[in-house]
C-alpha cells in the first residue's frame, strides 16, 4: 500500500474529521491512544464521506450510486496495491490494525441500500441486515483498533451496533419520514394497525407509539448483550463501546419513558453528560 494522498483527498477527509470533533463520537475516541485515536477518526471520516453520499437529496439516485461505486473500486485498489484515490487516507489504518476489506464494502453497501430506494417499512430481517452494514459492520472495524481478542469483538460490535442503530430509528422516526425514509419494520406497524401509506400518514397515526414500543425491546436485548460482553472486561481499549452503551442506552430509556405519540420531542445526547461519562470510565480503566 504505497499510495500517498493528494491535497484534495486529505482536505475531504480533514471535513470529516472536523465533523467528529463536532459529534458525540468525538468524546469517547478522544481518550484513545494517538494511532488508535487516528485510525477511528479515519474510520469515521469514511463513514461520514459515504453518508453524507447516500443522504444528499439534491443528487438523483443514479449519480449517487455511481459515487459509492467509486468508493468500493478505491477501497479494492487500497488493499491491492493500487491508487486508492479518495480512499487513501485510509491506508494507514487499515496496514496497522489489519481492517478487514468486507466490513468496508459492508458499509457502502448500507448506504446503497438507501440510494437504491427510499427504504419504507421493511420487514424485520431487512432491517436487521441493514442495521449489520451500517452500524455492525463500522463496530467490527472499530474493534480491531480496540485491540480486542476478533472472536468477542466481532460478538460486540453486532450486538452494540445493532442497539445504537435501533436507537437511532426509533429517535429519528419523523426527521427520516421527511426524506421519504421508515426504518420501523412492516411487523411493528402490523402489531400497531397500522397499514403504512405515505412515511407522513404513519407520523401522524396515533398507534406510532405502539409500533415504536414493538421495536424497542429489541435494542433493549442488545444492549443487554453488549454489556453482558464489556462486564466480562475482555482485552481492549473499551472506554469508546463503554461509553456509547451507557449514553445511548441511558437515550433509549428515556425514549421509552417518554413515548412515542405525536407531537414528538426529538431526545438528545448530552454532550458534556458524554464528557464526564468519558472521564469517568478512562479514570476506571
Amino acid at each position: 500500500m504505497t499510495t500517498t494522498p493528494s491535497q484534495a483527498q486529505l482536505a475531504q477527509a480533514q471535513l470529516a474529521l472536523s465533523a467528529a470533533s463536532r459529534s458525540s463520537f468525538y468524546a469517547g475516541m478522544r481518550v484513545l491512544p494517538k494511532a488508535e485515536r487516528e485510525a477511528m477518526f479515519a474510520i469515521y471520516g469514511f463513514c461520514r464521506l459515504v453518508d453524507d453520499i447516500a443522504d444528499d437529496q439534491q443528487a438523483p439516485r443514479g449519480e449517487r450510486g455511481a459515487l459509492l461505486d467509486r468508493w468500493r473500486a478505491d477501497i479494492a485498489a487500497l488493499y491491492r496495491g493500487g491508487d486508492a484515490g479518495q480512499a487513501a487516507f485510509l491506508a494507514e489504518a487499515v496496514r496497522h490494525f489489519a481492517l478487514d476489506e468486507a466490513d468496508f464494502i459492508a458499509v457502502i453497501d448500507g448506504m446503497q441500500m438507501d440510494v437504491a430506494a427510499d427504504i419504507r417499512w421493511p420487514d424485520y430481517a431487512t432491517l436487521d441486515l441493514y442495521c449489520d452494514r451500517v452500524a455492525s459492520a463500522v463496530g467490527r472495524l472499530s474493534v480491531n483498533v480496540f485491540g480486542m481478542e476478533r472472536q468477542t469483538g466481532v460478538a460486540l460490535a453486532h450486538h452494540l451496533g445493532r442497539a445504537l442503530q435501533l436507537t437511532n430509528i426509533l429517535r429519528d422516526i419523523d426527521e427520516d419520514a421527511g426524506i421519504g425514509r421508515v426504518y420501523l419494520p412492516q411487523e411493528a406497524l402490523a402489531v400497531a394497525g397500522i397499514t403504512p401509506t405515505t412515511p407522513e400518514a404513519m407520523c401522524a397515526d396515533p398507534r406510532l407509539d405502539a409500533a415504536a414500543r414493538w421495536l424497542a425491546p429489541y435494542a433493549q436485548e442488545h444492549y443487554r448483550q453488549a454489556a453482558a460482553i464489556l462486564a466480562a472486561k475482555p482485552k481492549g481499549h473499551l472506554v469508546a463501546p463503554r461509553l456509547m452503551e451507557a449514553a445511548y442506552g441511558r437515550l433509549l430509556t428515556r425514549m421509552i419513558a417518554q413515548g412515542w405519540a405525536a407531537p414528538r420531542v426529538r431526545v438528545k445526547v448530552s454532550k458534556l453528560a458524554l464528557a464526564f461519562t468519558a472521564l469517568r470510565l478512562s479514570l476506571l480503566g
